[in-house]
């Protein structure tokens, strides 16, 4: 039961009712006796830097950041760890003594499931140009032995700003609109949704599933439903398919670690998680 002197963490984002974080972090901290809530906050776009700012004033201890503010989330913020630069992106804001800290734990979320799949010599597709691809390109370019990214958007300037952004290393990385990545979808090892569809519309990144296939890795970041249609429709092919799920574990105790300075109860999560998704 919250008192008056009961610490808050927020989630912010746009939309926000769909979020399992606040019963993942509200099981987390009743498990570890913290004196600490965790609330979603529908903050509008452009509307940002207010609920920061709001949020500091009223002593908040932390917050992850969501679709749409994680790159105006770093902005804002008045530090920021070497990740978030890299990314551009921040999921995860900290309280210190000089203002916000800015991190993104979305790229240890994501490796997490993968740790058993080999890229060496392989080739990946991301759909999306936001924030979680961002990090989702980060870490494939990054944590793994890819010889290629292909970058799926809808909006060829974001893309080719992720491209240049992040494409400084050893690994190629190219930039396609959905009409012609055909080709790339059906030759990549690891194809990942990081965009928002499926997400309780019914809805897929990539509508050809005629292009998946045995042997091949389709990740879906979304978590809820915990089957989404692009994951459906790659395992009917045979694919091997990832949800959301682990990964949304993954980012979430990296953050819970850095609020509260514990090891996140990942199987009290994972248990309040698994009976919200069934």
């Amino acid at each position: 039961m919250p008192t008056a002197m009961t610490g808050l963490v927020v989630l912010l984002g746009h939309p926000v009712g769909h979020s399992l974080s606040p019963a993942l972090h509200n099981a987390a901290f009743a498990h570890d006796a913290l004196d600490l809530v965790y609330l979603a906050c529908d903050v509008e776009d452009g509307r940002l830097e207010e609920a920061m700012s709001g949020l500091w004033a009223l002593g908040g201890r932390g917050a992850n950041v969501t679709i749409p503010h994680k790159r105006a989330a770093l902005a804002l913020a008045s530090q920021a760890t070497p990740t978030a630069r890299a990314l551009g992106a921040a999921n995860t804001l900290v309280r210190t003594d000089v203002g916000w800290r800015a991190d993104n734990t979305d790229v240890a979320g994501f490796l997490a499931p993968l740790a058993d799949v080999s890229l060496t010599g392989e080739s990946a597709v991301v759909f999306g140009a936001g924030g979680a691809a961002r990090a989702v390109v980060h870490a494939v370019l990054t944590k793994t032995r890819a010889t290629r990214v292909t970058v799926v958007a809808r909006r060829p300037a974001q893309a080719e700003e992720l491209a240049d952004d992040l494409g400084t290393g050893p690994v190629e990385i190219r930039v396609e609109a959905p009409a012609t990545a055909g080709a790339s979808v059906r030759d990549a090892a690891l194809v990942v949704n990081a965009t928002p569809l499926g997400m309780g519309d019914g809805r897929t990144p990539w509508p050809d599933d005629g292009d998946f296939r045995p042997g091949q890795v389709v990740y879906d970041v979304v978590y809820r439903p915990a089957r989404t249609p692009l994951l459906e429709a790659a395992a009917a092919r045979g694919a091997t398919t990832v949800g959301g799920l682990p990964m949304l574990l993954g980012q979430a105790g990296e953050s819970y670690r850095q609020w509260t300075g514990r090891p996140f109860p990942l199987d009290v999560a994972r248990r309040v998680a698994l009976r919200a998704l069934a």
